[in-house]
């Protein structure tokens, strides 16, 4: 059974009296432990893609299933249970709580679905904390961070939960190319140590590199979809 699977898929969004389509029938299955990118120009409907496979909208016309749920199906507090449990959100502007340190927003994602003791949480937030580099800087808010040290935390958040699935919108976009190149490595070692599922959403060449199948959208369908041998961390 897939981890993922998309048939036929279209989301068309309503402006005034016009239709404007961003999905036109996608076809896609993905299967737990693949390391994917979903690249094309803008406007291509990469971003709507993500939004209906991480449970955030739902598609016009089409059948979305996770974990073999059907997820039309599912109630809204099913949907949310579901984004909670199982997703994993990446995104290009960080959406870190300014208010909070790296620690807390890190922590703040695990104490949603883990009721464990204090100390075993705590120990669950340094280990992933030193795990994508920031040991040490665990009091500072967003503010007293770069932009790479940001989506660490970003990564942090999104794997601390252990999710079987992690959606990243452009997470290298904002970055320098080391920090992009270093924020990438992560996650690939996190794929293969935890056997997470990641999808990106890029344009950028070097996450590509790294990842074993790249899905080409174009005009909101599948041009092409490849597997490759992936570059080694």
């Amino acid at each position: 059974m897939s981890l993922l699977e998309l048939k036929g898929v279209k989301k068309i969004y309503q402006q005034g009296k016009i239709e404007v389509p961003a999905l036109r029938g996608v076809d896609l299955k993905v299967e737990q432990g693949e390391f994917s990118t979903i690249f094309g120009p803008s406007g291509s409907g990469k971003t709507t893609l993500l939004n209906m496979i991480g449970c955030l909208d739902t598609p016009t016309e089409g059948e979305i299933r996770l974990n073999g749920n059907k997820v039309s199906d599912l109630s809204r507090k099913a949907l949310a249970m579901t984004r909670r449990f199982n997703i994993g959100f990446v995104f290009q502007s960080y959406n870190l709580i300014p208010v909070l340190t790296a620690y807390e927003n890190v922590e703040f994602a695990i104490r949603l679905i883990d009721h464990t003791s204090d100390l075993q949480i705590k120990e669950k937030v340094l280990k992933i904390l030193d795990e994508v580099g920031l040991k040490g800087l665990e009091n500072r808010r967003p503010n007293e961070l770069s932009g790479g040290e940001k989506q660490r935390v970003a990564i942090a958040r999104a794997l601390v939960k252990e999710p079987k699935l992690v959606l990243a919108d452009e997470p290298t976009a904002n970055l320098d190319s080391k920090n992009a190149t270093d924020v990438v490595k992560i996650m690939v070692k996190m794929n293969k140590e935890l056997g997470t599922t990641f999808i990106f959403s890029t344009h950028d060449p070097m996450v590509m590199e790294y990842a074993h199948r790249y899905i080409n959208l174009k005009d909101g369908m599948i041009s092409a979809d490849k597997r490759k041998e992936a570059k080694g961390v």
